[in-house]
């Protein structure tokens, strides 16, 4: 169980997504949950990465300036898992 970085629910990993800030500063989405550097997750629901982008979730927690193309990538990318846990069901990656 990890915690959802926006809206503080504690939810199994499968349903989050993993964003990690590396050593160098720059900040990514970890597909495969196993880059190395300080993660937060955030659940794979579109809405919440549409507030994550209006609160500057991400900014607040890495303590970094973030481009709006980030949160823009990481609401597709939501959109994206999203759509397949709706054909596929939550065990897809």
């Amino acid at each position: 169980m990890r915690k959802d970085i926006v809206t503080g629910e504690m939810m199994p990993k499968r349903q989050l997504i993993r964003v990690v800030k590396n050593k160098e500063g720059e900040v990514s989405i970890d597909p495969t949950g196993k880059k190395s550097g300080r993660g937060a997750y955030i659940a794979v629901d579109v809405e919440i990465a549409k507030r994550a982008k209006a609160e500057k979730t991400f900014e607040k927690a890495f303590h970094v300036k973030l481009d709006d193309s980030f949160y823009d990538e990481l609401i597709q990318y939501t959109d994206h898992l999203q759509a397949r846990q709706a054909l596929f069901g939550n065990d897809q990656k």
